[in-house]
């Protein structure tokens, strides 16, 4: 049976009913292009799974088994050729930021330094933060991992005298960047260097677009301390059912056995449920979906040299996510403003598209260096949505000019 493109099944008055954060953070005359939310359907594997457990009056604890890593380890032997995925180097943790605070406190301590790549996901600076660690930035250069950079940021913070950790983002949020696997394997060598310990936020893996390839940090050689975490969050659109996996490598395995059992009644009964159902049974939905991404993103390259012909895109290899440059607009400082900062603020391009176009954007100051005068855009949502607000967005660079 083929399955029709997830992102042409409801209509944007269906959408306004839901009441997520994404339809509700904004008046109903905004169209929200911003938190990473798909105007989707749930894939029918996972609703059968939830409404057979609501039948069984199946909502107790989750059970903590085995069936999620299996299926995860199914997922990535088959979309990846990755075989080395084994479920007993796994754990179940709340979500992925969650999961990544509870690695990094297994392997620093309060004080160490926690390496990020700017521009780069807010969460990672404020969880980090607020587990008392330093973070400091290994800026991107043209959206991709900068190695010298890297490598200069990795020596001055080993020279500190403390221990040192690197969230990698696999594929990159905000830019979409999908990393090679040389890519990766330089990183492995620089971090077995530096003697840095390497934890690699995976979330958006399955959602590789037409033209790449995804690679998983823990298959690339010289990897086996590091960490991944992943769950079905993101490509199948499960971010309110918590559940995802912490894996370790082979010389990681005795750092992931530390991590405290509590940290494992965190995960919703329901979202172990969801995401087991979504690796086991949802790839023809995924592959419904990433169609329509493409398509999606080829779209929007050619609405924004339409109507916003001055602003710098390019286009992403995986995620939903578009990283737009909107500096030629004169928006080159973002009213001073240089993140990180709360995903919700806005400045620059972000507030101004809201303000005059009514189309919600995430404001790139929040991303850190490098993000003052972008925006992010999410074009999981239907080709009329799409359309509708980039040509709202081409009314602001008109009175701009």
């Amino acid at each position: 049976m083929t399955i029709p493109n997830p992102l042409e099944q409801l209509a944007i008055d269906d959408l306004r009913q839901r009441t997520s954060m994404k339809w509700r953070a904004h008046p109903g005359d905004v169209l929200p292009l911003w938190v990473a939310e798909m105007d989707v359907p749930l894939a029918e594997p996972i609703t059968a799974a939830l409404t057979e457990a609501v039948g069984r009056g199946d909502t107790g604890y989750s059970g903590r088994g085995v069936d999620y890593a299996e299926a995860l380890a199914g997922f990535a032997a088959r979309r990846w050729g990755w075989d080395g995925l084994e479920v007993g180097r796994t754990a179940i943790v709340p979500d992925v930021m969650m999961g990544i605070v509870e690695v990094l406190k297994l392997v620093t301590e309060p004080g160490d330094t926690v390496v990020v790549n700017a521009p780069v996901y807010p969460p990672f600076y404020a969880f980090a933060t607020h587990a008392d660690r330093v973070v400091v930035e290994a800026p991107l250069t043209a959206g991709r991992i900068d190695l010298e950079a890297l490598a200069a940021v990795f020596a001055a913070a080993r020279e500190r005298g403390r221990r040192v950790a690197y969230l990698l983002c696999n594929p990159h949020n905000p830019t979409g960047a999908v990393h090679t696997r040389r890519e990766l394997e330089a990183v492995a060598a620089l971090a077995a260097e530096h003697r840095v310990r390497v934890i690699a936020d995976e979330i958006h893996a399955p959602l590789i677009l037409d033209g790449a390839s995804f690679t998983p940090y823990l298959s690339v050689d010289g990897a086996d301390d590091a960490f991944s975490l992943i769950s079905a969050s993101k490509a199948w659109n499960l971010a309110g059912l918590k559940a995802a996996l912490a894996i370790a490598g082979p010389a990681a395995a005795g750092d992931l056995e530390r991590m405290p059992e509590e940290v494992s009644h965190g995960p919703s009964h329901f979202g172990v449920l969801s995401h087991t159902a979504a690796f086991a049974d949802g790839g023809e939905w995924l592959d419904a979906l990433l169609v329509g991404l493409t398509e999606n993103r080829d779209l929007l390259g050619q609405l924004l040299a339409t109507h916003l012909p001055d602003v710098r895109y390019a286009p992403p290899q995986g995620t939903y996510l578009a990283w737009l440059d909107c500096r030629p607009l004169g928006f080159e400082d973002a009213e001073g403003t240089d993140g990180p900062g709360i995903v919700s603020e806005l400045a620059g391009p972000a507030k101004a598209f809201l303000e005059h176009s009514r189309v919600a954007l995430s404001s790139g100051h929040v991303f850190g260096s490098g993000g003052s005068g972008h925006v992010r855009l999410n074009f999981a949502t239907s080709k009329a949505i799409l359309t509708e607000a980039v040509t709202r967005m081409g009314t602001l660079e008109r009175t701009l000019r």
